[in-house]
Order: C-alpha cells, then sequence, then structure tokens
C-alpha cells in the first residue's frame, strides 16, 4: 500500500483541534445520520454506524448526539435530509483530490466547493477523472513503539488483512473494506492497541511533493476543505518527504 499518504494519517490526529473550531461534532453527527439511515440503527449489524458511532465517542460527542443522530437517520425523529455527494478535483501540482460531501443543500455545496478550489489554486473535474486513482480499503492504526513487526503480520493476514505499513510509531494494516471490522477485532484481541479503524479512500500511487512551497499550498487547500461544515473526508493522492514536513512544522 506505498500510495497511502502522510496526509491521511496527519489529519487524524488533529481531532483535538478541529473540536475547537466547532464543526466536528457536527460532521460527526451527520456520519452516524447517513449511516443509520442506509444499514438501520443497529450499530452490532451495520459496521458503518458502529465506526461512525466510535469516532464520534473519540472526541467526547454527548450520547444524546449520539442517539438523535441515531434517530434521525432511521426516521423516529426529523432532520435525517443529507445528500451524500463524491466530488472529483484537482490541487496544485496535478494532485488528484476527492471530496466526500454530506449537505442539506446541494447546489450551496456545488458553489462553495468551485470556490474554496479556484480560489487555493484547484478546481473541479468531471465525474470519472480522479476516482480512479483511489480504492476503498479498511485502515486499522495499531499504536505502540518496539512492536514485532512479523508477528503483527501474522495475525493481520490470518484475521483476512492484506498489508501492513511501518509508521515509526505503530502501523497501519490494511483490509478490504467488507472484514476490516473481523480484522480489528482479531488485534484486540491479540492484546495490540487500535487507536483508529475505518474505511478510507487509500490512493493507488501517489505524488512527491518536494518543494515547500507547493506542499504549504497544498496542505491550506486540504486544511480548508476538512473546515468546511459539509466536507467529511477529502483524499488526496501526494506524498512530503519527512524533512519538508518537519520543515513545516517549525
Amino acid at each position: 500500500m506505498s500510495g497511502h499518504s502522510k496526509w491521511a494519517n496527519i489529519k487524524h490526529r488533529k481531532g483535538a483541534q478541529d473540536a475547537k473550531r466547532g464543526n466536528l461534532f457536527q460532521k460527526l453527527v451527520r456520519a452516524i445520520i447517513i449511516a443509520a439511515k442506509e444499514g438501520g440503527g443497529d450499530p452490532s449489524m451495520n459496521m458503518r454506524l458502529k465506526t461512525a458511532i466510535e469516532r464520534a465517542k473519540a472526541v467526547s460527542v454527548p450520547n444524546d448526539n449520539i442517539m438523535r443522530g441515531i434517530k434521525r437517520g432511521t426516521g423516529e425523529i426529523d432532520g435525517g435530509q443529507f445528500d451524500e455527494i463524491l466530488y472529483e478535483a484537482y490541487g496544485p501540482n496535478g494532485v488528484a483530490i476527492l471530496i466526500e460531501i454530506l449537505t442539506d443543500n446541494r447546489n450551496r455545496a456545488a458553489s462553495e466547493m468551485r470556490t474554496l478550489l479556484t480560489r487555493n489554486g484547484g478546481s473541479l473535474g468531471e465525474a470519472g477523472s480522479v476516482a480512479w486513482m483511489f480504492e476503498r480499503k479498511g485502515v486499522i492504526e495499531v499504536s505502540g513503539k518496539d512492536l514485532d513487526e512479523e508477528a503483527l503480520m501474522t495475525v493481520a493476514l490470518e484475521a483476512g488483512a492484506e498489508d501492513l505499513q511501518n509508521q515509526g510509531d505503530g502501523f497501519l494494516v490494511y483490509s478490504e473494506p467488507s472484514i476490516f471490522g473481523q480484522v480489528r477485532d482479531a488485534l484486540e484481541k491479540a492484546g495490540y492497541v487500535v487507536t483508529r479503524a475505518e474505511t478510507e479512500m487509500v490512493p493507488k500511487n501517489t505524488i512527491m511533493i518536494e518543494n515547500k512551497e507547493k506542499a504549504q499550498k497544498i496542505l491550506r487547500l486540504m486544511d480548508l476543505l476538512e473546515e468546511h461544515d459539509d466536507v467529511q473526508n477529502a483524499y488526496g493522492n501526494f506524498d512530503i518527504p519527512d524533512e519538508i514536513m518537519e520543515s513545516l512544522d517549525a
């Protein structure tokens, strides 16, 4: 899975910062609404809902908000009319971007996405223009230093995983989306600490951005997308060398 970029990991470590902006709770509850609408309100029978609830609890979304989201999704109470939209776009340096939207106003969302991209060196693409560069995978983050890679690989593969990637302070384990729940359960049963488990759009290959200015432009665009109220996820097929990332954090 060499195509998985650092951005996919960096953005998941920004939860506390996003929560301070005030829009993360709203996004997570919307994800619960859609999951319950599609697969029912029982998380034991609906893996997407189970994952959405776990993400919400991880950043302390109140249980009342979670339960209301489930009920809105199943139709027990009003207010669950959100549309899922996938926008395909290009960013600076020709980077391919997929943007997953949950919105109650399709026209407003389209206009705002177009404006945001245009003002930051990007543009909307045609349907099918970049989606083929990505594939949906189950992604499970296992944390811990000095883990035995061979032992972890054995447990993961026996559970049905496809591959794993060393992150320095842990590993990413990849699987088909339909079985990532059973892979996560197997890892936890074996005593591993799973800090994240969800499905993501993983790029098949990445563009390496080795220029600091270009990296800043791309990361700014991705940040702005992630901060938008309607955006659930934004994925890019870029990667940035460690030394560039460190210079940006300095």
